[in-house]
């Protein structure tokens, strides 16, 4: 019989534990209301991840993996194309180590750092169903490695540790932001990145952080991250939500009571590098 039930009844954390601890086989499906991630073990070592919308395994393609770790490259992938037509991932693999393009390393390393990072996606779920099925393998066209799961399991505490730290900082995303024209704020010492200066330009007493976060295809936990640091810097204060637009707009954002000060001088520091 397979073990389920929710994330309120068991963390990732201890599900990983759980599978370390006993040397666990088999797979272990977790699924919130957007995506699901299959994770398959052997004998307590991860050997395989998956993500449940990748039905057909196109994202989760050797391919792909090698890719995403910068090891092959589009002209390459281009050039082999015709001869990897059909190929599995095993046969994929023997092709690419024989052409030159890569080492068995290459390949091994990409796909644990693939298969890390669909793992990773699961720390800060909250919500969702689990299920552990003993009967469930490595699929046959798969190339699987052996991950120790201590440092999945440890990266997963600090997560979760921060994800509730910053819980009690920011409890909820339904407020607002407003610019802190403070006179002592150094812009001098001022260095925004991308996903800060997006939110920055989005600040509007109408504008919630949850609204933030989704026009800028940001987790609960990134948002508040990254909200977090705007606080601490003593660029922005929460504020209460006057109610929300029909979208969100950037370009009447900045034109929030009291924020033009702030925003012309974090441009005009930006812009001046």
């Amino acid at each position: 019989m397979a073990l389920q039930g929710t994330l309120q009844d068991f963390t990732v954390t201890q599900l990983l534990n759980l599978v370390n601890l006993a040397n666990k086989s088999g797979a272990l499906f977790v699924q919130s209301a957007n995506e699901g991630v299959r994770l398959v073990f052997r004998e307590g070592k991860l050997a395989y991840a998956q993500l449940a919308s990748d039905t057909d395994g196109t994202q989760g393609s050797l391919t792909e993996a090698l890719r995403r770790a910068g090891k092959i490259d589009e002209a390459q992938i281009g050039s082999l194309r015709s001869r990897a037509e059909g190929l599995n991932d095993k046969e994929l693999g023997l092709l690419l180590i024989n052409s030159g393009f890569v080492t068995e390393n290459d390949i091994l390393e990409s796909l644990q750092s693939y298969y890390a990072s669909l793992a990773q996606q699961l720390y800060t779920w909250v919500d969702g169903n689990f299920r552990f099925d003993a009967e469930q393998d490595v699929p046959e066209n798969k190339i699987q490695v052996r991950m120790d799961l201590e440092d999945l399991i440890i990266e997963a505490s600090r997560q979760i540790t921060e994800r509730e730290q910053l819980t009690d900082e920011i409890p909820s995303l339904d407020a607002a932001l407003a610019l802190s024209d403070r006179p002592g704020v150094n812009l001098k010492k001022i260095n925004l990145n991308v996903e800060e200066w997006r939110v920055v330009s989005y600040i509007n007493p109408k504008n919630s952080l949850r609204q933030i976060a989704k026009a800028s295809k940001m987790t609960d936990l990134e948002i508040r991250r990254i909200v977090y640091g705007l606080l601490q810097a003593g660029l922005v204060k929460l504020a209460p939500l006057e109610g929300a637009p029909a979208q969100l707009d950037q370009a009447t954002s900045a034109k929030s009571k009291g924020a033009k000060p702030l925003i012309t001088r974090l441009m005009n520091r930006i812009r001046s590098g």
